[in-house]
């Protein structure tokens, strides 16, 4: 009877990106609307900084996403031609190398040959890949998948400040998007940490404690240039 195991590195690909879109989506459109706001600038042009902000950070998120993640498989392909070329030009230097990484992880030399000799039958390149590159097919990300996760988190992420703008009083629109935000920042950390396993109050007081360091920040430069200007 077979074991089926769900480990949640399967998800590392996404998710990262997810989490990353969702936090600079609420984090960068509330402190522009923040920021705008504290100028004393009008409604209209609170509305309109905020959904260029939204746009722009969502294309910036998936180009980011996409740039970084194509690049990082452009080096592992290089590695794995790389790889291909010395299996077929070294072989035997390959299946020593291969069992002496065994070795220093505290396998018995004899059971480290034999090892190395049956993986390498098996799959020559999956062994190298895995055990001396360190590439795992499990945690490859897909460029295309994570520009559509990121951008797709950050609009989500950053729609509701903006939303606020159209039917929010200027005078009490910051607040009432600082609020909001936190809490949709302590939302994403929690949901963050509870899909990826990891400590939820130390997910939610990382995202929370930055977005609030960076709305106070915008507000603070915001209420500035609205005084110098005025």
């Amino acid at each position: 009877m077979s074991h089926l195991e769900g480990h949640r590195t399967e998800r590392i690909g996404w998710l990262r990106a997810a989490v990353m879109g969702a936090n600079d989506g609420i984090v960068s459109t509330s402190s522009i609307v923040v920021g705008v706001a504290a100028s004393h600038a009008t409604q209209h042009n609170i509305l309109v900084a905020g959904a260029a902000g939204l746009v722009a950070g969502a294309m910036s998120m998936a180009a980011g996403e996409y740039v970084s993640v194509s690049s990082q498989s452009d080096t592992e392909n290089a590695d794995m031609a790389r790889e291909r070329e010395e299996l077929a030009t070294q072989y035997d230097l390959e299946r020593a190398e291969l069992a002496e990484i065994y070795v220093k992880r505290g396998v018995e030399r004899s059971v480290a040959v034999q090892v190395a000799d049956q993986l390498m039958e098996h799959d020559a390149i999956g062994a190298h890949a895995r055990d001396e590159l360190g590439i795992i097919e499990l945690l490859r990300a897909n460029p295309l998948q994570a520009a559509l996760a990121s951008a797709a988190a950050f609009f989500c992420g950053g729609v509701l400040p903006v939303l606020l703008t159209q039917f929010t009083p200027v005078a009490t629109l910051p607040r009432l998007v600082i609020i909001t935000s936190l809490v949709s920042l302590a939302l994403t950390g929690w949901l963050a940490a509870r899909v990826g396993g990891a400590p939820q109050v130390t997910g939610i007081f990382r995202v929370t404690f930055w977005g609030a360091l960076a709305m106070a920040l915008t507000y603070g430069v915001g209420s500035l240039v609205g005084a110098t200007a005025g």
